[in-house]
């Protein structure tokens, strides 16, 4: 599903959030502070003699009900069993999604935090811990509605959309439409289909900054974009730095990671495809939200022929990093 309105959030001014969460029943003190978020929307809102909320109102059109029902089910479930993601507030009649104005929001406790230190051992052994545990109840069922990873959506789909309009600069149009079908191509060829591993639910965006580090414990934040794929793909964006660098910091994750779940070290080779995918997706989903008035404050560089430029020379690094071995550790 995509939006079909341009300015999705049009009618969301300071009043309107208010009135959202006033709906459910909480007295707003009428402090607001908008939060860094491009997908959706989403407020810190003051609530008279109890802890703030947070307010996320939902892209029209990208999730259906039901999609936005079972991540906020998978959240619930983690937490039921003291594992630290955040689920939506639920209301005395069991309600976690919300209408107003004609868009879908709901409600989250605030959690705040620190990015966790992915130079310190014993900070990835502990988000290893917590990504076993994860995982561990992601494999104990399936989505039900929610999609896959795949190369035809995040690959095929996003090229194909982007070589529709007319957003690339056309100095380096022929280059990028030669560079991602090469890519895509090794991919398929050169690669085992993501299907021909274990498929389990995922948090799908597990990048440092939806992990907030507070007390000693950290916190898995904004599962919106779960879906369904192989573990690695939760793995493998914990990863920074020189290959020496990520065989380290892989080992010290998977250490935490094996004593919930075990991990199959046959997904290494998914790590640069699985990247690729992640950057050709990524100037697709600017390109498809170019529209939206918050894209064009977020990414002046897009309309340049420097993002394109830039876009392209990763999209040739990853032609390099794909022609490479994949990542090898020592004690697999």
């Amino acid at each position: 599903m995509e939006a079909a309105s341009d300015t999705p959030f049009a009618v969301l001014g300071p009043d309107a959030v208010l009135d959202a969460v006033e709906a459910t029943g909480r007295l707003s003190d009428a402090r607001m502070l908008a939060l860094n978020s491009y997908e959706n929307r989403v407020w810190q809102v003051g609530i008279e003699e109890q802890e703030p909320v947070i307010a996320k109102f939902y892209r029209p059109g990208r999730w259906t009900d039901e999609q936005i029902l079972e991540e906020h089910a998978f959240t619930q479930e983690l937490a039921d069993l003291e594992i630290p993601a955040v689920p939506p507030l639920v209301d005395d009649g069991g309600t976690t999604l919300f209408a107003h104005a004609g868009l879908r929001y709901a409600l989250y406790p605030r959690r705040g935090g620190r990015a966790p230190d992915t130079g310190d051992p014993d900070t990835l052994l502990m988000l290893g811990r917590y990504l076993g545990r994860i995982h561990a109840v992601g494999a104990s069922t399936a989505f039900a509605t929610r999609p896959a990873f795949s190369v035809a959506d995040f690959g095929h789909a996003c090229r194909e959309w982007l070589l529709s309009s007319d957003l690339i600069d056309p100095s380096v149009r022929e280059t990028y439409e030669g560079v991602t079908a090469d890519l895509l191509a090794r991919i398929e060829r050169d690669y085992p289909p993501l299907e021909r591993f274990r498929s389990l639910r995922l948090h799908g965006d597990c990048h440092m900054g939806n992990v907030l580090l507070r007390d000693e414990i950290a916190h898995f934040v904004d599962f919106d974009d779960a879906r369904s794929g192989p573990a690695i793909q939760d793995l493998w964006m914990m990863l920074s730095g020189e290959r020496s660098d990520r065989v380290v910091q892989c080992l010290d994750l998977l250490e935490g990671y094996e004593e919930f779940m075990d991990f199959d070290p046959a997904e290494l080779v998914l790590i640069e495809p699985l990247r690729t995918l992640r950057i050709i997706h990524h100037g697709a989903w600017i390109g498809r939200r170019w529209s939206d008035p918050a894209f064009p404050l977020a990414f002046p560089d897009f309309a340049t022929p420097r993002f394109w430029s830039e876009h392209v020379l990763s999209l040739r690094e990853q032609q390099s990093a794909l022609a490479e071995a994949p990542l090898e550790l020592p004690r697999f």
